[in-house]
């Protein structure tokens, strides 16, 4: 079957997280997506978080490299040179998609901004991926993941209770931005479709926090409410929470009053089974006192027991595994959520995208390139010869970049 985005090429001039993240989603889908690095360094991404065995051990490239760069070939283009810029823009001026996540300004004085781009390539989808957006008073800062999740008030609400703030432990916003960008190109590929029309497609960690926030906002601008940290519980109904067990600890959310009537018959009906829990708002009133009963219960069996008590009476229940657990769970392999591939002569498992399409699966056809590995392949297919090719890597086409600091990161 071939890839619901099967002929659509892409032209990826992203870094670390968000970014990859999402062209990588693109890739699945069956686009070309090109990789387009700096000469000698590459993706910051190649080695970030690594200790040098690990770097030994996949070739050069760290776990996240190796985890978001899949379906992707690597071209080596110095954008400070003339030639690597000449060579960048041919490649946009015949590519459907052009990503990036440089800083506010960058491209344009590469010559590879939109209005340049699109002059070349007017059915050009040109995606920018920005810290704080492309307007506003904050727009010429870069920033991270954690940067945001300070600014747009995650943090605020992450945490235990009268403690300091904590970050979410994966980056959620750099993530979630990968998918707004897919949303929005593919949106601009449809549109595209529709009507011959390119555009300008923009997205970044700052909507993309407010977008994980809506639900906190909305609240305080209809009447000023502003959540504190609570650690893994939820206002919106008790229980609703980890407990802990014999062996670690389980989550309990019993939102409704059958739920909860179900959850403490099968825990234990003398201690949870009382006429002051029964309602919602009962419950509500007395949550540190509910919250220490069903402790009382769980803390005497194993997340194990526990699950099999709840789970068969149609209670939400989850074990809080591990790493390790949450990667080999059996459910996760049963529905597709993780893929093969020969990587350095071994096997290499990956996370799959995560949604399936019937008719045009998602597929895994490559292992992360190697830095500038296809280079030569790419402007061949580009229509440039092989004495040309010779002549900009003579030029400096290839060489050394000179690449703004930081770019989002």
């Amino acid at each position: 079957m071939t890839g619901a985005l099967d002929g659509i090429r892409v032209l990826d001039f992203t870094r670390v997280f968000a970014g990859p993240a999402a062209t990588q989603l693109l890739g699945d889908l069956g686009a070309d997506v090109i990789k387009v690095e700096e000469p000698g360094r590459g993706d910051e991404g190649r080695v970030l978080g690594s200790t040098k065995e690990m770097l030994k051990k996949y070739g050069g490239m760290s776990p996240s490299f190796v985890a978001f760069n899949r379906n992707k070939r690597s071209i080596a283009l110095d954008l400070g040179n003339p030639a690597g810029r000449r060579t960048a823009f041919e490649l946009a001026a015949k590519s459907d998609v052009v990503v990036h996540n440089f800083r506010l300004g960058a491209m344009e004085r590469w010559g590879l901004g939109y209005e340049a781009i699109k002059a070349a390539n007017p059915r050009v989808i040109y995606c920018e991926f920005f810290a704080y957006g492309k307007q506003g008073p904050l727009a010429h800062l870069g920033a991270n993941d954690l940067a945001l999740q300070g600014h747009g008030g995650l943090m605020s609400m992450t945490g235990e209770p009268d403690r300091p703030p904590v970050r979410v432990g994966t980056a959620a916003i750099d993530l979630h931005g990968g998918l707004a960008m897919v949303c929005a190109i593919l949106a601009a590929l449809f549109h595209r479709e529709r009507t011959g029309e390119g555009q300008a497609v923009e997205a970044s960690l700052l909507r993309s926090s407010a977008h994980l926030m809506s639900y906190f906002y909305t609240e305080y601008w209809l009447d000023g409410t502003i959540r504190k940290p609570m650690g893994t519980a939820n206002h919106l109904s008790v229980p609703n929470q980890a407990f802990p067990t014999a062996d670690g600890s389980v989550i309990i959310i019993a939102p409704s009053d059958e739920m909860w009537h179900r959850c403490a018959t099968a825990l234990d009906a003398e201690r949870l089974a009382r006429p002051e829990y029964k309602t919602i708002f009962d419950r509500q009133h007395r949550r540190e006192e509910v919250i220490a009963a069903i402790s009382s219960v769980t803390r005497r069996l194993t997340r194990q027991e526990v699950f099999d008590r709840l789970a068969p009476v149609k209670v939400n229940v989850a074990k809080v595994n591990s790493v390790g657990e949450a990667a080999d769970d059996e459910q996760l392999a049963a529905i597709g959520g993780v893929v093969e591939f020969s990587f350095d002569g071994q096997k290499v498992k990956s996370v799959a995208a995560p949604f399936k399409l019937e008719g045009t699966p998602t597929k895994v056809e490559s292992a992360p390139p190697m830095l500038g590995a296809d280079t030569e392949t790419i402007l061949l297919e580009l229509g440039i010869g092989r004495d040309e090719i010779a002549a900009r890597r003579e030029q400096g086409a290839f060489g050394k970049a000179k690449l703004p600091a930081g770019g989002n990161r």
